[in-house]
């Protein structure tokens, strides 16, 4: 949720009732919601919320959600609390996913992600090909240092889990699981994540780097020549 003390928007919302919790507590009133693909752990709270407040609801072009639904693709742009946020066409977790980023929200940059991409790993490929999501994050990856990173998923432990197995000598990675592990202890969140982080520590947006290619090969050679290195990762996590 983003909001002004007044006006509240809200993204992806799998479930109505934590977000009318929110907004008693808060004294808000709910204006729009953004969604940035069809899952129902994304959209199951949009028509509760819609008929309740009369929010606008906003999501990709070509994917199935409650209706209505202004349907937006790559650089259209929707008007969040007085801040242009830009969409960005990212499949691959879906084959319409979207995503929105606002180059200043408050002083720096904001991404909202869904499933793309997460701290330390991305989104499984359930539609769309292992081509479009690396091009999807390459986008993404693309996007400025300080650009704080907001995924729909708390996978950071594991996702970081799995980083290590891929770079085991990768000191950042090591020194941030360690920092996140102490967030989770004490019953706080790892996100967001920000951009110069996730170059840094996310096997999936460092495949071009030696270590990173060097361990898929050792997972599975012949996919790394027939599929790419990203491919091969990905494949890899989902067995892991």
């Amino acid at each position: 949720m983003v909001h002004n003390g007044q006006d509240a928007w809200v993204v992806d919302p799998g479930d109505a009732a934590p977000v009318f919790q929110a907004l008693e507590t808060l004294g808000l009133q709910l204006r729009g919601i953004l969604v940035t693909h069809h899952h129902a752990d994304h959209t199951g709270g949009v028509a509760q919320l819609h008929a309740a407040t009369a929010a606008q609801v906003y999501g990709p072009a070509r994917e199935p959600l409650p209706e209505p639904v202004h349907r937006l693709t790559q650089d259209d742009t929707v008007d969040v609390l007085g801040h242009p946020f830009v969409v960005m066409d990212v499949p691959g977790h879906t084959a319409g996913h979207i995503a929105y980023y606002c180059a200043a929200f408050e002083g720096l940059p904001l991404l909202f992600c869904g499933d793309t991409l997460f701290s330390g790993g991305c989104g499984r490929l359930f539609e769309g090909t292992a081509a479009q999501m690396q091009a999807s994050l390459e986008s993404l990856a693309a996007l400025p240092d300080s650009t704080r990173v907001c995924c729909t998923h708390e996978y950071t432990l594991s996702n970081l889990r799995f980083a290590r197995e891929v770079e085991p000598d990768n000191a950042a990675l090591a020194d941030h699981q360690l920092y996140c592990q102490s967030l989770r202890a004490q019953g706080l969140p790892t996100l967001p994540s920000n951009m110069a982080l996730e170059r840094e520590i996310n096997p999936f947006l460092r495949i071009s780097q030696p270590t990173v290619a060097a361990s898929a090969r050792r997972f599975d050679a012949q996919n790394v020549l027939q599929q790419g290195v990203f491919s091969t990762l990905r494949t890899w996590k989902n067995q892991f």
